[in-house]
Protein backbone atom coordinates (compact mmCIF):
# COMPACT_ATOMS: atom_id res chain seq x y z
CA UNK A 1 0.00 0.00 0.00
CA UNK A 2 2.06 3.22 -1.09
CA UNK A 3 -1.00 5.72 0.11
CA UNK A 4 -3.24 5.69 3.22
CA UNK A 5 -6.42 5.63 2.58
CA UNK A 6 -8.94 8.39 3.77
CA UNK A 7 -10.25 5.77 6.36
CA UNK A 8 -6.87 5.69 8.03
CA UNK A 9 -6.72 9.39 7.81
CA UNK A 10 -9.52 10.25 9.89
CA UNK A 11 -8.07 9.14 13.06
CA UNK A 12 -5.26 11.24 13.05
CA UNK A 13 -7.60 14.35 12.53
CA UNK A 14 -9.50 13.16 15.38
CA UNK A 15 -6.94 13.30 17.69
CA UNK A 16 -5.15 16.79 16.52
CA UNK A 17 -8.63 17.90 17.57
CA UNK A 18 -8.42 16.18 21.15
CA UNK A 19 -5.04 18.14 20.82
CA UNK A 20 -6.71 21.61 19.56
CA UNK A 21 -9.65 20.99 22.11
CA UNK A 22 -7.68 20.83 25.35
CA UNK A 23 -5.35 23.41 24.00
CA UNK A 24 -8.36 26.16 23.77
CA UNK A 25 -9.43 25.14 26.96
CA UNK A 26 -6.51 25.50 28.80
CA UNK A 27 -6.01 28.73 27.32
CA UNK A 28 -9.65 29.89 28.55
CA UNK A 29 -8.57 28.78 31.58
CA UNK A 30 -5.21 30.89 32.53
CA UNK A 31 -7.57 34.27 31.31
CA UNK A 32 -9.11 33.26 34.01
CA UNK A 33 -12.81 32.44 32.55
CA UNK A 34 -13.29 29.58 34.93
CA UNK A 35 -13.29 27.01 31.98
CA UNK A 36 -12.27 23.35 33.41
CA UNK A 37 -9.04 22.26 31.76
CA UNK A 38 -6.66 19.08 31.64
CA UNK A 39 -3.52 20.43 33.43
CA UNK A 40 -1.62 19.85 30.49
CA UNK A 41 -3.67 22.12 28.26
CA UNK A 42 -2.61 24.81 31.06
CA UNK A 43 0.82 24.47 31.60
CA UNK A 44 1.65 23.52 27.61
CA UNK A 45 -1.27 25.65 25.83
CA UNK A 46 0.84 26.57 22.84
CA UNK A 47 2.76 22.95 22.41
CA UNK A 48 -0.47 21.31 22.71
CA UNK A 49 -1.99 23.86 19.43
CA UNK A 50 1.16 24.14 17.64
CA UNK A 51 3.35 20.85 17.75
CA UNK A 52 0.32 18.68 18.71
CA UNK A 53 -3.09 20.39 16.61
CA UNK A 54 -0.86 22.29 13.98
CA UNK A 55 1.94 19.85 13.61
CA UNK A 56 -0.47 16.95 12.89
CA UNK A 57 -2.85 18.88 10.59
CA UNK A 58 -0.43 20.15 8.84
CA UNK A 59 1.78 17.12 8.30
CA UNK A 60 -0.88 15.34 7.45
CA UNK A 61 -1.42 17.56 4.66
CA UNK A 62 1.88 17.26 3.46
CA UNK A 63 2.06 13.61 3.66
CA UNK A 64 -1.66 13.58 1.36
CA UNK A 65 0.57 15.23 -1.03
CA UNK A 66 3.33 12.82 -1.24
CA UNK A 67 1.16 9.83 -1.19
CA UNK A 68 3.47 7.78 0.60
CA UNK A 69 3.25 5.38 3.44
CA UNK A 70 6.11 6.97 5.42
CA UNK A 71 4.97 10.21 5.46
CA UNK A 72 2.00 9.93 7.02
CA UNK A 73 4.09 8.54 10.38
CA UNK A 74 4.83 12.50 10.62
CA UNK A 75 1.31 13.31 11.24
CA UNK A 76 0.89 9.71 13.64
CA UNK A 77 3.57 10.64 15.95
CA UNK A 78 2.68 13.82 16.83
CA UNK A 79 -0.88 13.20 17.16
CA UNK A 80 0.26 10.40 19.71
CA UNK A 81 2.17 13.08 21.46
CA UNK A 82 -0.16 14.69 21.80
CA UNK A 83 -2.25 12.10 23.73
CA UNK A 84 1.24 11.64 25.72
CA UNK A 85 1.45 15.16 27.03
CA UNK A 86 -2.34 14.95 28.10
CA UNK A 87 -1.50 12.00 29.94
CA UNK A 88 1.29 13.82 31.77
CA UNK A 89 4.36 12.01 29.95
CA UNK A 90 5.92 15.49 29.21
CA UNK A 91 8.99 13.98 27.84
CA UNK A 92 8.41 11.48 25.99
CA UNK A 93 5.15 13.59 24.48
CA UNK A 94 7.97 16.23 23.67
CA UNK A 95 10.40 13.85 21.81
CA UNK A 96 7.36 12.12 20.28
CA UNK A 97 6.79 16.10 18.50
CA UNK A 98 10.52 16.33 17.51
CA UNK A 99 10.10 12.88 15.94
CA UNK A 100 7.26 13.85 14.16
CA UNK A 101 8.88 16.48 13.17
CA UNK A 102 11.79 15.19 11.29
CA UNK A 103 9.39 12.99 9.55
CA UNK A 104 7.54 15.90 8.00
CA UNK A 105 10.79 18.17 7.33
CA UNK A 106 12.12 14.62 5.08
CA UNK A 107 8.96 14.85 3.40
CA UNK A 108 8.62 18.70 2.63
CA UNK A 109 12.12 18.11 1.42
CA UNK A 110 11.53 15.37 -0.60
CA UNK A 111 8.47 17.42 -2.81
CA UNK A 112 11.04 20.12 -2.79
CA UNK A 113 13.39 17.24 -4.59
CA UNK A 114 11.46 15.93 -6.79
CA UNK A 115 10.25 19.80 -7.91
CA UNK A 116 12.74 22.78 -7.22
CA UNK A 117 10.40 25.55 -6.99
CA UNK A 118 10.80 29.03 -4.72
CA UNK A 119 7.37 27.52 -2.71
CA UNK A 120 8.52 24.19 -2.49
CA UNK A 121 11.33 25.73 -0.91
CA UNK A 122 9.87 28.13 1.42
CA UNK A 123 7.63 25.31 2.51
CA UNK A 124 10.79 22.76 3.42
CA UNK A 125 11.88 25.79 5.60
CA UNK A 126 9.19 26.25 7.25
CA UNK A 127 9.03 22.43 8.20
CA UNK A 128 12.89 22.53 9.59
CA UNK A 129 11.65 25.52 11.97
CA UNK A 130 8.91 23.58 13.17
CA UNK A 131 11.66 20.82 13.90
CA UNK A 132 13.56 23.29 15.68
CA UNK A 133 11.24 24.46 17.48
CA UNK A 134 10.14 20.78 18.70
CA UNK A 135 13.94 19.91 19.21
CA UNK A 136 13.60 23.22 21.98
CA UNK A 137 10.93 22.20 23.70
CA UNK A 138 12.36 18.07 23.63
CA UNK A 139 15.80 19.23 24.70
CA UNK A 140 15.19 22.22 26.99
CA UNK A 141 11.65 22.26 27.86
CA UNK A 142 11.68 25.88 26.63
CA UNK A 143 8.26 27.24 25.44
CA UNK A 144 9.83 30.69 24.66
CA UNK A 145 12.79 29.52 22.57
CA UNK A 146 10.33 27.25 20.87
CA UNK A 147 7.70 30.17 19.96
CA UNK A 148 10.02 32.08 17.41
CA UNK A 149 10.49 28.65 15.43
CA UNK A 150 6.87 28.30 15.94
CA UNK A 151 5.47 32.02 14.41
CA UNK A 152 8.45 31.23 11.29
CA UNK A 153 7.06 27.77 10.90
CA UNK A 154 3.46 28.89 10.57
CA UNK A 155 4.27 31.73 8.21
CA UNK A 156 6.48 29.91 5.96
CA UNK A 157 4.07 27.14 5.67
CA UNK A 158 1.07 29.41 4.70
CA UNK A 159 3.47 31.31 2.52
CA UNK A 160 4.69 28.68 0.23
CA UNK A 161 1.26 27.43 0.07
CA UNK A 162 -0.20 31.09 -1.35
CA UNK A 163 2.70 30.79 -3.31
CA UNK A 164 1.98 27.53 -5.18
CA UNK A 165 -1.76 28.83 -5.63
CA UNK A 166 -0.76 31.96 -7.08
CA UNK A 167 1.55 30.73 -9.84
CA UNK A 168 -0.56 32.14 -12.51
CA UNK A 169 0.12 35.80 -11.03
CA UNK A 170 3.62 37.03 -12.41
CA UNK A 171 6.33 37.79 -9.68
CA UNK A 172 9.16 39.81 -10.94
CA UNK A 173 12.64 37.41 -9.64
CA UNK A 174 13.64 40.85 -7.83
CA UNK A 175 10.68 39.98 -5.77
CA UNK A 176 11.12 36.42 -5.60
CA UNK A 177 14.85 37.04 -4.36
CA UNK A 178 13.27 38.93 -2.23
CA UNK A 179 10.81 36.31 -0.45
CA UNK A 180 14.02 33.75 -0.34
CA UNK A 181 16.11 36.26 1.15
CA UNK A 182 13.19 37.07 4.20
CA UNK A 183 12.55 33.23 4.46
CA UNK A 184 16.46 32.85 5.70
CA UNK A 185 16.36 35.97 7.87
CA UNK A 186 12.98 34.80 9.53
CA UNK A 187 14.81 31.40 9.96
CA UNK A 188 17.79 33.02 11.35
CA UNK A 189 16.21 35.28 13.87
CA UNK A 190 13.89 32.38 15.49
CA UNK A 191 17.00 30.48 16.03
CA UNK A 192 18.91 33.79 17.35
CA UNK A 193 15.80 34.78 19.44
CA UNK A 194 16.08 38.42 17.69
CA UNK A 195 12.14 38.99 18.33
CA UNK A 196 12.60 42.74 17.29
CA UNK A 197 14.10 42.00 14.05
CA UNK A 198 12.22 38.75 13.47
CA UNK A 199 9.10 41.47 13.69
CA UNK A 200 10.29 43.48 11.05
CA UNK A 201 10.74 40.38 8.99
CA UNK A 202 7.18 39.48 9.20
CA UNK A 203 6.27 42.84 8.70
CA UNK A 204 7.87 42.93 5.10
CA UNK A 205 6.90 39.07 4.48
CA UNK A 206 3.07 40.57 5.01
CA UNK A 207 3.36 43.21 2.60
CA UNK A 208 4.96 40.71 0.34
CA UNK A 209 1.79 38.52 0.53
CA UNK A 210 -0.45 41.60 -0.20
CA UNK A 211 1.61 42.77 -2.75
CA UNK A 212 1.80 39.54 -5.08
CA UNK A 213 -0.70 37.26 -3.49
CA UNK A 214 -3.63 36.09 -6.23
CA UNK A 215 -6.66 37.35 -3.00
CA UNK A 216 -5.49 40.78 -4.42
CA UNK A 217 -7.41 40.29 -7.56
CA UNK A 218 -10.42 37.06 -6.78
CA UNK A 219 -11.59 39.14 -3.53
CA UNK A 220 -13.98 40.87 -6.34
CA UNK A 221 -14.94 37.32 -7.29
CA UNK A 222 -17.80 35.48 -5.51
CA UNK A 223 -18.60 32.25 -4.24
CA UNK A 224 -15.58 30.39 -2.03
CA UNK A 225 -13.09 32.34 -4.33
CA UNK A 226 -13.84 35.49 -2.99
CA UNK A 227 -14.18 34.14 0.72
CA UNK A 228 -10.77 32.71 0.90
CA UNK A 229 -9.85 35.92 -0.68
CA UNK A 230 -11.14 37.80 2.47
CA UNK A 231 -9.91 35.35 4.85
CA UNK A 232 -5.96 35.70 3.29
CA UNK A 233 -6.41 39.46 3.48
CA UNK A 234 -7.47 39.48 6.75
CA UNK A 235 -4.94 37.82 8.34
CA UNK A 236 -2.33 39.59 6.28
CA UNK A 237 -3.62 42.41 8.79
CA UNK A 238 -3.13 40.67 11.87
CA UNK A 239 0.61 39.24 10.24
CA UNK A 240 1.45 42.97 10.00
CA UNK A 241 -0.08 44.18 13.14
CA UNK A 242 1.84 41.66 14.98
CA UNK A 243 4.78 42.00 13.35
CA UNK A 244 4.78 46.24 14.45
CA UNK A 245 4.12 45.19 18.07
CA UNK A 246 6.73 42.71 17.69
CA UNK A 247 9.34 44.93 16.05
CA UNK A 248 8.07 47.47 18.91
CA UNK A 249 8.86 45.38 21.59
CA UNK A 250 5.70 46.09 23.43
CA UNK A 251 2.22 44.52 24.13
CA UNK A 252 4.13 40.69 23.56
CA UNK A 253 0.90 39.18 23.93
CA UNK A 254 -0.89 41.31 22.16
CA UNK A 255 1.33 40.61 19.10
CA UNK A 256 1.32 36.73 19.61
CA UNK A 257 -2.18 36.21 19.34
CA UNK A 258 -2.65 38.71 16.44
CA UNK A 259 -0.32 36.23 14.34
CA UNK A 260 -1.13 32.89 15.95
CA UNK A 261 -4.98 33.52 15.82
CA UNK A 262 -5.68 36.45 13.82
CA UNK A 263 -3.19 35.13 10.74
CA UNK A 264 -2.97 31.37 11.03
CA UNK A 265 -6.43 30.61 12.37
CA UNK A 266 -7.65 33.07 9.56
CA UNK A 267 -5.73 30.79 7.43
CA UNK A 268 -7.34 27.68 8.47
CA UNK A 269 -10.99 28.94 8.42
CA UNK A 270 -9.82 30.34 4.23
CA UNK A 271 -8.64 26.72 3.21
CA UNK A 272 -10.35 24.41 5.01
CA UNK A 273 -12.92 23.96 2.46
CA UNK A 274 -10.70 22.58 0.09
CA UNK A 275 -8.10 21.18 2.38
CA UNK A 276 -10.32 18.92 4.11
CA UNK A 277 -12.15 17.49 1.26
CA UNK A 278 -8.79 16.40 -0.35
CA UNK A 279 -7.51 14.69 2.90
CA UNK A 280 -10.73 12.68 3.71
CA UNK A 281 -12.20 12.32 0.45
CA UNK A 282 -15.61 14.58 1.44
CA UNK A 283 -17.39 17.30 0.18
CA UNK A 284 -17.36 20.10 2.02
CA UNK A 285 -19.67 22.68 -0.55
CA UNK A 286 -19.01 25.94 0.57
CA UNK A 287 -22.08 28.46 1.91
CA UNK A 288 -22.07 31.79 3.30
CA UNK A 289 -22.56 30.72 6.44
CA UNK A 290 -19.06 30.54 6.51
CA UNK A 291 -18.93 33.99 7.26
CA UNK A 292 -20.41 33.99 10.31
CA UNK A 293 -17.54 32.31 12.38
CA UNK A 294 -14.98 34.54 10.62
CA UNK A 295 -16.38 37.63 11.47
CA UNK A 296 -16.92 36.24 15.33
CA UNK A 297 -13.19 35.08 15.49
CA UNK A 298 -11.86 38.77 13.78
CA UNK A 299 -13.99 40.92 16.28
CA UNK A 300 -13.21 38.12 19.22
CA UNK A 301 -9.30 39.08 18.20
CA UNK A 302 -9.86 42.99 18.16
CA UNK A 303 -11.12 42.68 21.62
CA UNK A 304 -8.66 40.52 23.19
CA UNK A 305 -5.57 42.39 21.68
CA UNK A 306 -7.47 45.56 22.61
CA UNK A 307 -7.55 44.16 25.99
CA UNK A 308 -3.88 43.13 26.09
CA UNK A 309 -2.96 46.31 25.03
CA UNK A 310 -5.21 48.46 27.78
CA UNK A 311 -4.45 46.31 30.42
CA UNK A 312 -8.49 45.26 30.78
CA UNK A 313 -8.60 41.57 31.99
CA UNK A 314 -12.63 41.43 31.11
CA UNK A 315 -11.50 42.46 27.55
CA UNK A 316 -9.05 39.45 27.21
CA UNK A 317 -11.39 37.10 28.74
CA UNK A 318 -14.34 38.05 26.69
CA UNK A 319 -12.00 37.94 23.36
CA UNK A 320 -10.58 34.64 24.60
CA UNK A 321 -14.17 33.66 24.98
CA UNK A 322 -15.23 34.90 21.80
CA UNK A 323 -11.97 33.27 20.09
CA UNK A 324 -13.16 29.51 21.47
CA UNK A 325 -16.78 30.36 20.45
CA UNK A 326 -15.21 31.07 16.55
CA UNK A 327 -13.32 28.07 16.46
CA UNK A 328 -16.19 25.75 17.69
CA UNK A 329 -18.75 27.67 15.72
CA UNK A 330 -16.69 27.01 12.04
CA UNK A 331 -15.97 23.23 13.37
CA UNK A 332 -19.98 22.87 13.88
CA UNK A 333 -20.81 24.79 10.69
CA UNK A 334 -18.43 22.59 8.70
CA UNK A 335 -19.36 19.57 9.81
CA UNK A 336 -23.23 20.26 8.90
CA UNK A 337 -22.13 21.35 5.50
CA UNK A 338 -20.33 18.11 4.90
CA UNK A 339 -23.21 15.83 6.53
CA UNK A 340 -25.71 17.81 4.10
CA UNK A 341 -23.74 17.02 1.31
CA UNK A 342 -23.81 13.22 2.19
CA UNK A 343 -27.24 13.26 2.67
CA UNK A 344 -29.45 12.47 -0.88
CA UNK A 345 -31.69 15.22 -1.65
CA UNK A 346 -35.88 14.12 -1.31
CA UNK A 347 -35.44 14.71 -5.32
CA UNK A 348 -32.92 12.41 -6.04
CA UNK A 349 -34.45 10.16 -3.84
CA UNK A 350 -37.90 10.28 -5.93
CA UNK A 351 -35.61 10.06 -9.33
CA UNK A 352 -34.23 6.92 -8.04
CA UNK A 353 -37.16 5.31 -7.11
CA UNK A 354 -38.79 6.53 -10.01
CA UNK A 355 -35.74 4.64 -12.13
CA UNK A 356 -36.03 1.53 -9.95
CA UNK A 357 -39.88 1.34 -10.84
Amino acid sequence: MRDLPPAGRAPLLILGFVALAAGVAGGLSRLGTGVPAPAAGIAWHGALMAAAFFGTLIALERAVAIGRLWAYGAPAVSAIGGVALLAGLTGPAFWMFAGGAAVFSLASLAIYARHRALHTGVLAAGALCLLGANLWLAFALSLDRALPFWIAFFVLTIGGERLELSRLVPVPNAARTLLAVLTLVLAACAAFAFIELLGVVLLAIAAWLARYDLATRTVRARGITRYIAVCLLAGYFWLAFGGVLLALGVWRDAALHAILLGFVFSMVFGHAPVIFPAVLRIALPYRPAFYAPLLVLHASILLRVSGGMAGDAAWLRAGGAGNAIAIALFILTAAALALGARRPSPDSSDRGDRARS
